[in-house]
Parts: C-alpha cells; sequence; structure tokens
C-alpha cells in the first residue's frame, strides 16, 4: 500500500485526481502530521499511516461524506474552522463575500456588525479578527451556534465575535443598530438535485422556500430596522438570483453592487441603506 494506490481508491469512485490529491493531502496533515515538509525531508510514513488514511478514504468512497466532515474542520481565508454536519462548510465563494465586506468595514471605520446565519461562524470570526468591528453572529440552530462557540474560542475572540440563537432578527433587539448586515442565506431552491456529497450538509443551511429567494426577502424587509443609516447589506447569492436579489433591494437600498466569483457567476450583491 502507498499513497498513489490511495489516491486511486479516490479516482476510480469518480473524483478528479486534481480533488483527490488535495483530499488524501488533508487526510494526511491531519490524521499523520504529515506534511509537505516531511515529503520533501524524505519522511516515509508507516504502514499503520497509510493503514489509517486508507481507511479514511474508504470511509469517504462508502459514504460520499466530505472529507472536511471526515476530518472535522475546514480551512477558510487563513484559518481552520472545526465543521461537523451541522454546518455548513466553507466554501471560496464565501471568501469572495468576506473579502469585499472585510473592505468595506476597513475604508468605512465600521464597528458593528450582524452576521445572520452563521453557522460555523467563519463569516463572524473572520471579519472580527481582521477588523475592528465587533460581529454578532445568530443561527436558528443550536447546534450550529455550538460550533461557532468552539471556533471563536480557538481562535481566541470571544469578546469580538459574539453569538445568539435567533430566527432572522427574532432575538435582535429594537436597540441594536448595525454598520452592516451579511449573510450567506439558504439560496437552493427546493427540488434541486444535488451531489452526495452536499446532501451531507444541513438541509436548513442549503435550501429555501420561493424558489430559493425566502431568506433574502425576510431579511431585506426588516433590515433598515437594525441598520444605521448608511449602513450595508450584503448577500452571497444562489446561481441567477442576482436580478431577484436587486429588485427586493431597490426601494430602500441604493448603489446595488453585483459581484462574479472566479467563474462567471454573479455571486455577491451589497448596497447601502438609502437614509432620507
Amino acid at each position: 500500500m502507498n499513497i498513489q494506490m490511495i489516491i486511486k481508491l479516490l479516482t476510480d469512485a469518480g473524483i478528479e485526481d486534481n480533488e483527490a490529491r488535495c483530499e488524501v493531502k488533508m487526510l494526511l496533515e491531519h490524521f499523520c502530521n504529515y506534511t509537505e515538509n516531511e515529503k520533501l525531508r524524505g519522511v516515509e510514513l508507516t504502514e499503520e499511516q497509510l493503514n489509517l488514511i486508507k481507511s479514511k478514504v474508504e470511509e469517504r468512497v462508502k459514504t460520499k461524506k466530505p472529507v472536511q466532515y471526515i476530518i472535522g474542520e475546514s480551512y477558510f481565508m487563513g484559518e481552520f474552522f472545526r465543521v461537523t454536519p451541522e454546518v455548513l462548510i466553507p466554501r471560496d465563494e464565501t471568501e469572495l463575500l468576506v473579502t469585499r465586506a472585510i473592505e468595506i468595514i476597513r475604508k468605512e471605520d465600521f464597528k458593528d456588525v450582524l452576521d445572520i446565519g452563521t453557522g460555523s461562524g467563519c463569516i463572524a470570526c473572520t471579519i472580527a479578527k481582521q477588523t475592528d468591528a465587533v460581529v454578532l453572529g445568530v443561527d436558528i440552530s443550536s447546534d450550529a451556534l455550538r460550533i461557532a462557540l468552539d471556533n471563536v474560542t480557538k481562535l481566541g475572540i470571544n469578546n469580538r465575535a459574539v453569538f445568539r440563537k435567533s430566527d432572522l432578527y427574532s432575538s435582535v433587539r429594537d436597540e441594536e443598530k448595525f454598520d452592516m448586515i451579511i449573510s450567506n442565506p439558504p439560496y437552493i431552491p427546493y427540488g434541486t438535485e444535488l451531489s452526495a456529497e452536499v446532501m451531507h450538509e444541513p438541509a436548513q443551511a442549503l435550501f429555501a422556500e420561493e424558489n430559493g429567494l425566502a431568506i433574502y426577502r425576510r431579511i431585506i424587509e426588516d433590515a433598515s430596522k437594525y441598520l444605521k443609516p448608511n449602513g450595508y447589506i450584503m448577500f452571497e447569492l444562489g446561481i441567477n438570483e442576482a436580478q431577484s436579489v436587486a429588485g427586493m433591494l431597490e426601494k430602500e437600498f441604493k448603489d446595488i453592487v453585483i459581484e462574479k466569483d472566479f467563474a462567471g457567476i454573479d455571486r455577491v450583491i451589497y448596497a447601502r441603506l438609502a437614509t432620507v
């Protein structure tokens, strides 16, 4: 048994070669502390280590469970975040959203941010760590909030990112006002066929009514109550949802911007509250 044979188990299961190599690398680093440095130094894996990685790959192939759930963590914007099947796995598309949010927060010197549907807390924690803002992350899932609390403690920013159970704004107090509301909401229309890997993720964080637009509508409808004058609202977008969300924003927001991801898909939208 060697690494190439283990990679072949994944490629034979239909996983592309580059992705298979990346997954095996993640497993080696997590379970064997075997990095590129060890490889370059000529350190050889023991038979026990190889068998351990083989067993994890066989689990991956059999269950279709994403490798991030197998190792219990996911890399996002320079940090490893704990993830379980109770939260979404952070993705590159969300990095685009958070990168733009950080730029705006720094430029405007914003201090108070609300992250709706915080999940693992990756958005809230990253903003809190890389800006001077304090972030309130809310989620309807108690299981997700436990993961978010683990992540904020791991990063040592408990006083900068705080979490609260809330169905959108239900537990946000009327007197609480924010410079920015940010969200990567559920946006996949019910009935959409997804890969077996994605179906391991929590349905509550994936799917939304109204052809995927329900949560955008609910957040936008009450956003002006919780935003400071000229505050921003920012979303990650589902495919072909940009114009519908922009239409929802037009009533109370101005300077609407839509940005594409690396695949050319409209992926991020943000706007500023229009104040009289």
